[in-house]
């Protein structure tokens, strides 16, 4: 199995790029969002770690944001709970997907959290930041001060770049990244 992770800006259209690859996907936004709203035993471990702050279940977006903007270290003690359920997760797929030629990882902080292998193909994808921010502000929910704590928790963008073994220039116009993920697809499948 070829694993094909796909790492990048906030915004810059790893989900959007990921669905060319017409492979299985492992979108860690979409399980984490899943876990929040599905988990019952993680709903207890962040009430129990955040006592202070107010849940309820399915945890909702707007309690997050609220528990992790009111100290900076929240989003640390959030992601030491959230982040194993997702490797586990993510254990589960690569699993279920063994016998599968290729399979896309979805995973924001994927070289941060030292999810690679020495085997895995890293593809950095790039955005025009105009484009990003516009795109970003468009989002139901956006949060200015959320999304620069994210970038701080994130690696430069010229170190995943340097680390990737491709890189797709993403307009968000289809025919350039169909052509890009083509082309990544007949290299490594050859």
């Amino acid at each position: 199995m070829i694993k094909l992770a796909l790492v990048g800006d906030i915004g810059s259209g790893k989900s959007y790029i990921s669905k060319f690859f017409r492979y299985p996907i492992f979108n860690a936004d979409f399980e984490v969002s899943n876990i929040y709203s599905k988990d019952r035993k993680c709903y207890r471990k962040i009430k129990k770690a955040f006592s202070k702050s107010n849940f309820s279940f399915p945890i909702k977006k707007k309690e997050l944001i609220n528990c992790i903007l009111s100290n900076n270290k929240n989003l640390n003690k959030l992601s030491k709970i959230i982040h194993p359920i997702i490797r586990k997760r993510l254990n589960i797929f690569l699993k279920k997907n063994k016998s599968k030629k290729v399979v896309i990882l979805d995973i924001p902080l994927f070289l941060e959290n030292k999810l690679n292998s020495s085997t895995d193909i890293i593809i950095f994808i790039q955005a025009n930041k105009n484009e990003i921010r516009k795109r970003l502000f468009k989002r139901k929910g956006f949060n200015k001060k959320l999304f620069n704590l994210f970038k701080k928790i994130q690696l430069p963008l010229y170190i995943k770049k340097k680390r990737a073994d491709f890189v797709i220039k993403n307009n968000f116009s289809n025919k350039l990244e169909k052509k890009s993920v083509n082309y990544i697809l007949d290299q490594v499948l050859k």
